[in-house]
């Protein structure tokens, strides 16, 4: 038998609709204190890239996986500091109704979820197997998450709830069978659900009635990306180390261009002396927005 080498990741097609992105911004990489923590848009300032004929597949309708376009938009990254983005798969906050089993298959255990409960937002997922692979964590009672514990959606079903008399008892029980009708109630097995056969007892916990959960896609890891604002990049930088300068030696008017002869700052150069007519300093004083637009190279060197 052969044996080969695969894989085993692949580029995400991910819609905007599935991720949220969350900014902080901090003045300066010192101030750590104020931590605000802001939520954008992501339909707005994330575009998927199509396909076309040089990547091949369907040219213009086909997502090509893992190339996506975040605008940043300028009335949020307006201030000069450290912007940290985390982006992430959307979360879907919602309640469970009740853990319950299938009346066919009293030994297949799952969720029930009222779609009423669930964002108007998010509610297209909830659909016949529509959930397939999404994760679940559980919230304690008093709003915090269980840490690192969390289940994997193995199936989703519109069901409905059917009352059934027990063999052992004469109470009924609320069971659930699915069905092709539209209803509310989605009833989802996840994985592990079962007891392993060396202990049957040991029955795997999935949640509890009116217990708060998280529901997340797992198409794409989390990334978190850093931008820093600053005043100057190294294109600025290099108009001071390499750009042309001139210095008006009558008015002392310093001048400094771009790589397009544009006048890019400008200071005034003098002499600061004491009553002895000793020089005590050179001082350089930017003109700020008081350009002597005179000063253009090309009036100069022509």
């Amino acid at each position: 038998m052969a044996t080969g080498t695969y894989g085993t990741i692949r580029p995400a097609d991910v819609s905007p609709e599935d991720v949220e992105i969350i900014l902080n911004y901090t003045p300066s990489r010192d101030e750590t204190d104020n931590f605000t923590l802001t939520k954008l848009d992501s339909t707005a300032i994330l575009k998927p890239y199509f396909c076309n004929d040089e990547t091949g597949g369907n040219a213009g309708i086909e997502i090509l996986g893992g190339l996506y376009n975040l605008t940043l938009p300028a009335d949020t990254f307006n201030k000069i500091g450290i912007y940290t983005i985390f982006v992430r798969p959307a979360q879907i906050r919602t309640t469970i109704l009740d853990c319950g089993v299938l009346s066919a298959l009293p030994n297949v255990r799952g969720l029930i979820i009222d779609l009423n409960s669930v964002p108007p937002e998010y509610r297209n997922k909830f659909v016949d197997q529509g959930l397939v692979g999404f994760r679940v964590e559980y919230l304690n009672s008093d709003g915090t998450k269980i840490p690192n514990f969390f289940r994997i959606i193995t199936s989703s079903f519109f069901c409905e709830p059917v009352v059934q008399n027990l063999t052992n008892t004469s109470q009924k029980a609320i069971r659930y069978r699915y069905t092709d009708t539209n209803t509310n109630l989605i009833f989802c097995t996840l994985t592990p659900s079962s007891s392993p056969t060396n202990k049957p007892n040991a029955v795997p916990y999935i949640g509890q009635p009116n217990q708060n959960i998280i529901v997340t896609n797992t198409f794409f890891n989390p990334i978190t990306l850093d931008v820093e604002v600053a005043e100057h990049d190294f294109s600025t930088l290099a108009i001071a180390l390499f750009g042309n300068q001139t210095k008006s030696i009558d008015d002392g008017i310093y001048t400094m261009y771009d790589t397009s002869n544009n006048i890019y700052k400008q200071y005034n150069l003098y002499e600061v002396r004491d009553q002895f007519n000793e020089l005590l300093f050179e001082v350089r004083e930017n003109r700020g927005n008081n350009i002597d637009f005179s000063k253009n190279f090309s009036n100069i060197t022509s």
